[in-house]
């Protein structure tokens, strides 16, 4: 049985629209990029054709994820997230100890994550070290590389 997979009202919606694009929009070019590689001759001798058929197949593979993941999906409603502890949903600033620094995580599913714009999942090393978190409150959290960290919770947001 499928877990359940919690998203943001945000998630949903980006997974929405890149559902919509893939089934309305990439379907049609991609029968159309097909049709233009068919055209080239010898289907047996033919890369272009290769290439646009692999492409379908993780496009369709795309879709069929996304759909999975909708299927299971319940929506977290920001506004019942309490500022108290960290959750899925919540914006947290920490300083972190090892790079002396301040940074911002919102923590998201798997599904939505994107480290490179601060999107962390709850199930990563940080993201799993900050659930239930207060503010003043030390994580300690062991990177992949068997690494270290430590972060203190310094400020948690919706």
């Amino acid at each position: 049985m499928q877990k359940e997979i919690l998203l943001t009202q945000q998630g949903l919606k980006a997974l929405e629209d890149e559902l919509e694009y893939l089934k309305v929009i990439k379907r049609k070019e991609m029968a159309e990029k097909i049709a233009l590689a068919r055209s080239y001759g010898d289907l047996s001798e033919n890369s272009e054709y290769d290439d646009a058929k692999n492409e379908q197949a993780q496009m369709e593979a795309r879709i069929a994820d996304i759909e999975v993941t909708l299927k299971h999906a319940r929506v977290i409603d920001e506004s019942d997230i309490s500022n108290e502890n960290v959750h899925i949903g919540s914006t947290v600033k920490v300083f972190n100890e090892m790079l002396e620094e301040e940074m911002t995580y919102h923590i998201v599913s798997a599904s939505e994550s994107d480290p490179e714009n601060g999107k962390i999942s709850d199930e990563s090393p940080v993201g799993k070290a900050l659930l239930g978190k207060k503010a003043g409150e030390r994580a300690s959290v062991e990177l992949p590389n068997g690494t270290q960290m430590a972060v203190i919770v310094k400020e948690i947001s919706r």
